[in-house]
């Protein structure tokens, strides 16, 4: 059976790249695009980007080590489709990343290898912005079967597909979830045979 982490609840402080419209291809740069695992991909995370920041790059800062959420801007994840985008975060050890909104397929693709894109409504996004800026250490806990995120004593909901949601929090990605039912699959594929 194909499996991933579960992601039931998660509790980490979070590291903050406040940036709109980041696109894919600042996420990890095209000549990252030759491998076909998650191998080293974290390396390349931001590789590129980060060089505009002059007063260091925000993930590099003290406060950011070890975080597992990213907070960002509108619209993360725009441009190509690939996938090594979310391949990327995970291998720097994000579970979590936490935007007003996202492209749709950074969306999907985040989903289908385990990173939960958070999307928040506008206000809860500043609040949540402005507790990280005030305490960098704030906990936040993301808590995906009631589909909530807390922090600093306020509590936000979020939407996540049924059909992924379900997956995160069983471990498993597309396929090991069609394998889980292989039982009933070939039960199903018998009876049609013999109706024939």
């Amino acid at each position: 059976m194909s499996t991933a982490a579960r992601f039931t609840t998660l509790t980490s402080h979070a590291a903050l790249l406040l940036a709109n419209d980041v696109d894919t291809d600042q996420i990890v740069p095209a000549r990252f695009l030759k491998v076909t695992d998650k191998a080293g991909l974290g390396e390349a995370l931001f590789v590129d980007f980060k060089q505009g920041y002059k007063d260091g790059f925000p993930l590099e800062r003290p406060e950011a080590k070890g975080a597992q959420v990213l907070v960002v801007g509108k619209n993360f994840g725009c441009g190509s489709s690939r996938e090594h985008a979310p391949w990327a975060l995970c291998a720097a050890g994000f579970r979590a990343v936490v935007a007003p909104s996202f492209a749709d397929i950074f969306r999907g693709n985040a989903l289908k290898n385990g990173l939960l894109p958070v999307a928040l409504a506008e206000g809860d996004h500043a609040a949540l912005v402005a507790a990280i800026t005030a305490d960098p250490r704030t906990p936040l806990t993301i808590d995906l079967e009631s589909q909530t995120i807390g922090f600093a004593g306020r509590s936000a909901q979020f939407a996540v597909d049924a059909f992924a949601r379900r997956c995160l929090l069983d471990g498993v990605d597309e396929l090991g979830y069609l394998r889980s039912h292989l039982s009933k699959i070939e039960a199903h594929e018998r009876a049609a045979e013999s109706r024939q």
